[in-house]
């Protein structure tokens, strides 16, 4: 197993539209094998508002994050206008 990381970015003013589909996400993410998503969470802009995600996966492989992704409704409801994952390993334990 190895980890991602995916970085996501909502479209320009798409807080209703992420509002909207936001407990269809919190289920899609739910339902997910034990321990698949590590760590989640929003990005916040500058009033505070949520305006893009990040995730810390642990999979097989890059493609077991993209089917993630192609089921979640933050990506078929058009809340994210971009999805960057990328392979990560931790390099400073503090815990």
């Amino acid at each position: 197993m190895s980890l991602f990381v995916a970085v996501c970015l909502d479209i320009k003013n798409g807080l209703e539209r992420r509002m909207s589909v936001r407990e269809g996400h919190l289920a899609h993410l739910r339902a997910q094998p034990a321990g698949f998503a590590k760590l989640a969470g929003p990005f916040l802009d500058a009033q505070g508002e949520m305006c893009g995600s990040m995730f810390i996966f642990e999979a097989e492989s890059v493609a077991a994050v993209e089917a993630y992704f192609a089921g979640d409704p933050y990506v078929t409801g058009g809340v994210f206008e971009s999805v960057e994952i990328r392979p990560w390993r931790v390099a400073v334990p503090w815990s």
